[in-house]
């Protein structure tokens, strides 16, 4: 028979020896920290330290990032995905996502963020504003490694930190970032293909008008302006 609780201190027991051991094996102390993983970071997967053994896989899950379509040294704001529709901001149940939308000099809405904060202090990773994007903005990081001394201004997370390009995306969740490339692809085509269609059709409705136009003008007679009227008696 089990003694009620003994788990918890078999699990403590385990815990203290590797706490023990750790001062003496050097490989078993660099396993207890952080494992290392490839796609930390937007740097080529060949410059950095990749083990068989992380705990982090194309599965995981932790905070949201911002998507941009951008090459290289391109200017990520040129090509960032999010319109500051906040509609994210709007239906986060912990209400940490904090955007303002951005204005040229003359007052218009240029359709991004100018600011676009994130408290992960108060994010609980429930990914509903990956949910509720409409447009493919917004999805999970993998990038776990976020300590800080600073629990506020350390722990709220800028647009430009948030910022991440597709390719960085592909490399952490390669399937996931697949798929919703394909979906993308597919709604712009038949997007174009309606529009297409619409703009055919309303060329084909403007001959047509044209035509029957010129049918009328064609049927109705003419009447010579140098040949005399009637004058009615």
């Amino acid at each position: 028979m089990k003694l009620l609780g003994s788990g918890i201190f078999k699990g403590m027991a385990v815990t203290l020896e590797n706490f023990v051991r750790s001062y003496f094996d050097r490989d078993r102390k660099h396993h207890l920290f952080t494992k290392e993983y490839a796609w930390k970071s937007d740097a080529p997967a060949d410059q950095l330290p990749a083990r068989a053994d992380t705990t982090v896989t194309t599965r995981s899950r932790n905070f949201p990032m911002l998507l941009h379509d951008g090459k290289g040294s391109e200017d990520p704001m040129a090509s960032i995905r999010c319109v500051a529709c906040q509609i994210c901001e709007r239906e986060c149940p912990p209400q940490c996502i904090f955007i303002e939308k951005e204005y040229d000099a003359n007052g218009k809405f240029v359709k991004r963020p100018v600011i676009f904060d994130i408290d992960i202090s108060v994010c609980m990773s429930c990914q509903i504003c990956v949910e509720v994007c409409p447009f493919d903005a917004i999805v999970m990081n993998s990038e776990f490694e976020l300590s800080n001394n600073d629990r506020f201004n350390g722990l709220l997370v800028r647009r430009d930190a948030l910022l991440k390009s597709n390719d960085y995306y592909h490399r952490i969740h390669p399937e996931e970032a697949q798929e919703r490339d394909d979906r993308m692809a597919r709604e712009k085509a038949e997007k174009e293909a309606k529009q297409a269609a619409a703009d055919a059709a309303k060329k084909k409705a403007a001959e047509l008008a044209a035509e029957k136009a010129a049918e009328l003008a064609a049927a109705k007679p003419k009447v010579d302006p140098a040949a005399p009227t009637a004058t009615p008696q």
